[in-house]
């Protein structure tokens, strides 16, 4: 196993590196530029100026190995000396937003805890949804709830986060006034009164993604079980007089989450991107939100940065899910 996993670190290298390298230079090469925005009439030299200040004059490869290098030695360094006190990277060049003049992952951590309640959240209830209804509805095929439950995942599935989103802004908080139509990132946890404001304000874009994760992770599920439902070993256990409880817990199920775990790891970094809509839409101060801002302001670092950021999350959660496979199915071995 521990070889496997430097193996797949080892050739994670090359491919976070092109990624890198596409992300880069796609997002430079887009229409719009941080000096689009200054009047015309600001002389050339000060122009000029303004353009080496962000580091901008340089060549497109410079500027690249140059943020490659931020990303990966300098913002890893300050982040082991917040933890421990050194100064080992003081005086090196920090990733720096051109819109805020800011280290942009010192705003990635002051957005992060916002996106990440809202989603960890989501994402846990939405697995604790669909796993149940996928597995149920797989054991009682065509059943009046199997039909319910794949009625549930292909409209949950289809539908859009940004009408969902409205939909339930527009009936539980415009209509009813259950909860607030827009997210309150100031608010802390202090007292009960807080603590149930926090979960009223979580619960609309809280439901959005659980309900989107819980359709999509609910029809593969489903899926899986029905084909080891048919499988050999299954009759046999049968056979044998397993109780069939048994039978679905520890054999069936078992061998059935391996392309679940696919899926579940696989969509949490996805999820990043749904949260991007939501967050606009409940107007949540989040990683999502400054992606959208610094868009709109042509903040190529920021852009760039988080952008990466989701391309590495990819990459882990990958590896994750394949270590995962040689503990759900022995059957697998690595070495």
């Amino acid at each position: 196993m521990l070889t496997f996993i430097l193996r797949r670190l080892m050739l994670a290298i090359p491919t976070l590196l092109l990624i890198s390298l596409v992300i880069f230079l796609l997002v430079d090469f887009a229409p719009g530029s941080p000096m689009s925005e200054i009047p015309l009439t600001v002389p050339p030299e000060v122009r000029q100026k303004m353009m080496a200040a962000m580091g901008a004059d340089k060549p497109v490869m410079v500027r690249y190995v140059l943020w490659l290098r931020q990303f990966f030695i300098v913002e890893p360094q300050y982040a082991i000396d917040a933890l421990f006190g050194t100064d080992f990277a003081q005086g090196a060049q920090r990733i720096i937003s051109w819109q805020s003049k800011v280290p942009v992952f010192q705003i990635i951590g002051e957005r992060l805890p916002q996106t990440l309640t809202v989603v960890g959240t989501a994402y846990l209830i939405g697995i604790l949804i669909a796993l149940p209804i996928g597995i149920y509805s797989a054991y009682r095929q065509y059943s009046w709830f199997d039909i319910g439950g794949t009625f549930f995942s292909t409209v949950g599935f289809s539908v859009p986060t940004f009408f969902t989103g409205n939909i339930l802004i527009l009936i539980f908080a415009v209509k009813l006034g259950w909860f607030p139509t827009i997210y309150d990132t100031n608010l802390r946890i202090t007292d009960w009164e807080s603590l149930v404001k926090m979960l009223k304000q979580m619960a609309l874009p809280v439901t959005v993604l659980a309900l989107f994760n819980a359709a999509e992770i609910s029809r593969y599920t489903r899926a899986s079980v029905l084909e080891n439902l048919g499988q050999d070993y299954v009759r046999t256990a049968r056979a044998k007089g397993m109780p069939e409880r048994v039978v679905l817990l520890k054999h069936v199920l078992r061998n059935s989450l391996i392309p679940v775990v696919t899926v579940i790891a696989l969509g949490l970094p996805t999820v990043f991107g749904g949260a991007i809509v939501t967050e606009q839409i409940f107007k949540i101060n989040g990683i999502g939100a400054a992606l959208i801002g610094a868009i709109h302001v042509s903040d190529l670092p920021t852009v760039q940065t988080i952008t990466f950021i989701f391309a590495v999350l990819i990459v882990a959660f990958n590896l994750i899910a394949d270590i995962l496979y040689g503990i759900l199915d022995p059957r697998i071995r690595y070495d």
